[in-house]
């Protein structure tokens, strides 16, 4: 997936960290983009000189959110306390963790440039 960002330098450092922690290793590095891979998935965030606008909107047509599934609700609690200290901002606080559902434990993100993320527990159990 390619995400074209307003800003390369402030989008390194909303996802960097973020990627990093899910697993994710820088795969390419140029003047313009970074990507991050995991396995057989890449991230590609690229500041490209075609842009149309200077803004991302998550409620206009395109993309509204990447979701990645986290091992248990604590790392979840985790990942989002340390996206909250890096400037990234909790999305439907009032019914955090359970926004999806009360079937689902996840959070939800936005960070500068309004670009959102889903955090979901792929297991329910919290460590004891």
């Amino acid at each position: 997936m390619e995400i074209w960002v307003p800003d390369l330098d402030r989008a390194i450092a909303d996802w960097a960290w973020l990627l990093e922690s899910l697993g994710y290793t820088l795969h390419q590095n140029w003047d313009n983009g970074r990507s991050w891979r995991l396995n057989t998935t890449y991230l590609v965030f690229e500041q490209s000189p075609a842009l149309t606008q200077t803004h991302h909107d998550r409620l206009a047509p395109g993309l509204n959110h990447l979701a990645f599934h986290i091992d248990t609700p604590d790392t979840v609690d985790l990942i989002t306390t340390k996206a909250q200290e890096n400037g990234w901002t909790l999305l439907f606080p009032e019914t955090h963790p359970h926004a999806g559902g009360t079937q689902q434990y996840a959070a939800y993100l936005e960070n500068t440039d309004h670009f959102e993320i889903e955090l979901v527990a792929a297991s329910s159990q919290r460590a004891s």
